[in-house]
């Protein structure tokens, strides 16, 4: 079962590995489950999902949903303790274990592979399959036509050669992985958490709840958006060498940066240039949240006509409030209002009536206090979401040494 070439592969790759370290294909640990059902009352009414190497997670759906996500009528059936990767995208770490206390259902789609011996921890041969080092081989070993198609079968999969360390070795790693891995979903909870008390704090402070409006009723008013804001446009022609692109993502998700590596094959002559604190819409999928206030790291930034750009108006609104405001739901159903268009996603904002929008905001005071507590809770925000960044790259880095035998730990 084990090919020759890609054990040379890792011998050469890591040629120092321990003594007592062995090489294997992956088949000799699992056996395929074919465990099929086309009756969604024997298991629960549960889609298993995969992202990333992340501890898997499932969601509740409606009957409809599930149906739809059907082979030949047939659903495999996972059960705790199951390796799941999905062909398509185990490349990008789409493998886990199943950890749920029930039975729950996959697309057909999925491979579904059940431990036969006890010859290799299940934890760590999870990390394993999801380290770097394995993610890259996946990569090379996927074929298909197309790259966005490309698959790992399960023949290929079952002939992977992998560094496998003695029992107690693996349950030592295991063991320490686990560790960490706990302290990771600790602070994405903690995150999670916090997010949902920013949203209650928005919900609170940028509506009619308020408690601002209990001492500063008076000024609070409705305004066109356009008292608030003005459209600014630095038009400069397209450059003749790679430039930094800035993208907005839907959702209320800020905006992406990417460089244009070939400048002549954009179509427009005539681009825009972004700065710091600008306003940035895409009128394209505004209906969706596409909208933004750029960064530090935007300035510079070009983007086409279709990202208008708007400058706040300082004595009439703060930027923190204005922030906030714009990621509310009320803000984005109303330019979804002006998004008028025909099937699907296809739906453009109308630019004169954003102008014309209609928002109710406070005095520029207490605006600005508004903007403080919610900038407040913002940067908490960041900081521990860059502490779960160092944590995932710790573990990373543990991983490399741990899973090569660069770093060995006693039983």
């Amino acid at each position: 079962m084990l090919n020759h070439a890609w054990i040379r592969l890792l011998e050469n790759r890591f040629p120092s590995f321990p003594k007592e370290w062995r090489i294997d294909a992956l088949g000799k640990f699992f056996n395929e489950r074919k465990e099929h059902t086309s009756d969604l009352e024997q298991c629960p009414l549960h889609s298993f999902t995969i992202k990333n190497g992340v501890t898997p997670k499932t969601e509740r759906y409606n009957r409809e949903f599930l149906l739809k996500d059907k082979v030949n009528n047939q659903f495999l059936i996972v059960y705790p303790g199951d390796l799941v990767y999905n062909p398509m995208n185990l490349r990008f770490g789409a493998i886990s274990l199943c950890r749920t206390k029930d039975p729950v259902t996959i697309s057909a789609y999925y491979y579904v592979l059940r431990l036969k011996n006890l010859a290799c921890s299940p934890i760590f041969l999870e990390a394993l399959l999801c380290s770097s080092q394995m993610l890259s081989f996946f990569d090379a070993i996927a074929i298909g036509s197309l790259i966005e198609k490309r698959r790992v079968h399960l023949s290929l999969f079952r002939a992977t050669p992998v560094l496998i360390p003695p029992l107690p070795e693996q349950k030592k790693i295991a063991e320490i992985l686990s560790t960490w891995d706990a302290a990771i979903k600790q602070t994405r909870e903690l995150i999670e958490t916090k997010m949902h008390l920013k949203k209650a704090l928005m919900q609170q402070l940028l509506t009619e709840k308020s408690p601002y409006r209990s001492y500063d009723h008076d000024s609070w008013c409705v305004k066109p958006l356009g008292d608030l804001i003005q459209p600014v446009s630095r038009s400069v022609s397209k450059p003749q060498k790679p430039y930094l692109s800035i993208g907005i993502r839907s959702h209320g998700k800020g905006t992406f940066q990417k460089i244009v590596e070939q400048p002549e094959k954009v179509m427009m002559d005539t681009l825009y240039h972004i700065e710091a604190n600008d306003l940035i819409v895409n009128i394209t999928f505004a209906w969706e949240g596409a909208i933004a206030i750029a960064s530090e790291e935007d300035s510079g930034g070009l983007v086409s006509h279709r990202f208008p750009t708007y400058r706040i108006r300082e004595a009439e609104a703060d930027i923190n409030f204005f922030r906030n405001l714009i990621l509310t739901k009320k803000f984005v159903w109303d330019l979804g209002l002006i998004s008028p268009g025909g099937a699907g996603r296809n739906r453009v904002l109308n630019q004169k009536d954003f102008l014309k929008l209609k928002v109710v905001v406070p005095s520029v005071e207490a605006q600005k206090d508004i903007g403080k507590t919610l900038a407040a809770a913002d940067n908490e925000l960041h900081l521990w979401e860059d502490y779960l960044k160092a944590l995932e790259k710790q573990k990373r880095g543990l991983m490399q040494k741990l899973l090569t035998g660069e770093v060995r730990v006693k039983p």
